[in-house]
């Protein structure tokens, strides 16, 4: 993975991960242990949903630029697809409590997208390749006048 990849992975997860530890207290102290593990499970579930699909997206901006577009929209429409699932399949579970899941699932994935937006909007990434080995300049074709 390139620097830059890894750095908009860093600045995407650890403030997920934060959000989640903070639920993880807050869900501690209002359910008991079973509200921590809750929180617990599902911001690992956004960390590694979110996380394989920026590493998806970025490989696809790679290696098919074209679809980059397309692929974006659809790996975040299937990752929300996914953790309603998720939601859904342990809705009525005993393991731990469902409301933390549901409540740290949501407010992980959105402090994900919120810090993933940030760091593409700090991120300093050409967006035209520099021609560095041809030394000339573009001549001027329009009028001179």
């Amino acid at each position: 993975m390139p620097s830059n990849d890894v750095r908009t992975l860093l600045q995407t997860a650890v403030p997920t991960a934060v959000v989640g530890a903070v639920a993880a207290v807050i869900s501690g102290v209002v359910a008991g242990g079973k509200g921590a593990l809750g929180a617990v499970v599902a911001t690992l579930v956004v960390i590694l949903f979110m996380g394989i699909g920026l590493v998806v997206l970025q490989r696809t901006a790679r290696s098919l630029p074209h679809l980059f577009q397309a692929m974006g929209l659809m790996l975040y429409t299937a990752q929300l697809l996914l953790l309603f699932i998720f939601v859904a399949a342990f809705k009525n579970t005993e393991v731990f409590n469902p409301k933390a899941f549901a409540i740290t699932l949501v407010a992980t994935t959105l402090a994900w997208i919120g810090a993933q937006a940030r760091a593409h909007m700090t991120a300093k990434i050409l967006y035209v390749e520099p021609d560095s080995d041809k030394g000339d300049k573009p001549k001027n074709t329009g009028s001179s006048t």
